[in-house]
C-alpha cells in the first residue's frame, strides 16, 4: 500500500535548520526578556526620602527597599522592607513594578549600616520574619538575605524563621506583627 505524500527520503535538513536556529534564539531571548528588562537598583544617597515616613533612609537603621516602576528613571524608597512589601500590596499604589530591591543584610556591615548598594532583588531573597529584629521605623522586620545560609543563622540568632518573598508578601506584611521586645538594633550579624 502505497501513502500519499510521505517520502521515505530524509528531508534537506539545510531547509530546517534556520527555522530550527531562529526558534530557538527567539525562545533563548523570551527567556531572557524580564532580566534584561529589569533595571538596576540605585546606591542609597542623602537625597533617598522613604516613601511612607518622609524621612532620608540614611537616618534608619535596618534594611531599605526600592521599587522602580517601568518607565521611571528613579526608585521609590522603603526605609524598611517591610514597607516594601506593603507598596506591593495596596491597592491604590502602582502596579507597574520594574523591579523590587531590598538590602542584602548578609552583605551588611551592620545593623546600623545596612549598606547604600548591597541590594538583592526581593523575589529571590530568604527573608527572616517574627524575629527580634525591628524595622527602619521601630515595626516588626522582614529581614532580607540573598543567601538562605545566612538568613537562617540570623533566624537561630535572633530568633524567627526563613521565608520566601511570596510567604512574607501574603502572610506578614500587612498582619499587624507586633515588635518583638527586644531591639535588633543592638545586635550586629
Amino acid at each position: 500500500m502505497r501513502m500519499i505524500g510521505l517520502s521515505a527520503r530524509p528531508m534537506n535538513s539545510g531547509c530546517r535548520t534556520p527555522l530550527a536556529l531562529a526558534f530557538l534564539a527567539a525562545l533563548a531571548l523570551s527567556a531572557c526578556k524580564d532580566d534584561v528588562a529589569k533595571p538596576a537598583a540605585h546606591a542609597i544617597t542623602d537625597d533617598a526620602i522613604g516613601r511612607y515616613c518622609g524621612m532620608m533612609l540614611t537616618e534608619h537603621e535596618g534594611p531599605k527597599g526600592q521599587i522602580l516602576l517601568k518607565g521611571a528613571d528613579e526608585p521609590i524608597w522603603f526605609t524598611s522592607a517591610r514597607d516594601t512589601f506593603a507598596f506591593v500590596r495596596l491597592p491604590e499604589e502602582p502596579k507597574d513594578i520594574a523591579a523590587i530591591y531590598v538590602s542584602d543584610m548578609g552583605a551588611a556591615s551592620a545593623w546600623a549600616e545596612p549598606g547604600a548598594d548591597n541590594w538583592t532583588d526581593a523575589k529571590t531573597a530568604f527573608f527572616v520574619i517574627h524575629s527580634s529584629a525591628e524595622g527602619g521605623m521601630g515595626g516588626a522586620e522582614a529581614v532580607p538575605f540573598a543567601d538562605k545560609s545566612k538568613a537562617e543563622a540570623f533566624a537561630t540568632e535572633h530568633g524567627g524563621e526563613v521565608a520566601s518573598f511570596d510567604t512574607v508578601l501574603a502572610d506578614f506584611t500587612l498582619g499587624g506583627q507586633p515588635a518583638a521586645p527586644e531591639k535588633a538594633a543592638q545586635h550586629d550579624h
